[in-house]
């Protein structure tokens, strides 16, 4: 499996140079093809723009940033009491919209529609559904 190989050498006693020998040596390193294991949990594949993942990815997304949006979901201005009832609060942040949805909100449900979307992928891909 190892490659032969003719180069020179130097040869090293303590920190002096001794002699530069041409013999063959054996190859450093030596090229061994990667062979792909499977397909993992993780490996996700986008296809294309209709694919189920994108249709997933999109789906969970947008439902969460509705949710936020339409105040079924816990927000910068309306905060989730002991009871997980939406009380109304005034955060201090800048906003143009209507209802208060802010730019740290739009943040926080993208980020955890794009979380649950990863969970119901991966979850699917793992029975084999997708």
């Amino acid at each position: 499996m190892a490659s032969t190989m003719m180069t020179t050498l130097p040869q090293f006693n303590g920190l002096r140079a001794t002699k530069i020998s041409a013999a063959p040596v054996q190859g450093l390193a030596t090229v061994v093809p990667m062979r792909r294991k499977g397909n993992g949990a993780l490996g996700a594949k986008c296809d294309f723009i209709g694919s189920s993942t994108n249709l997933i990815m999109v789906t969970s997304t947008t439902l969460m940033l509705f949710a936020g949006r339409f105040g079924l979901a816990p927000s910068a201005n309306r905060k989730a009491t002991a009871g997980l009832k939406l009380e109304a609060r005034d955060s201090g942040l800048q906003t143009g919209d209507p209802a208060g949805f802010t730019l740290a909100d739009t943040l926080a449900c993208g980020t955890v529609g794009h979380i649950i979307g990863v969970g119901v992928v991966l979850g699917l891909k793992n029975i084999g559904a997708i």
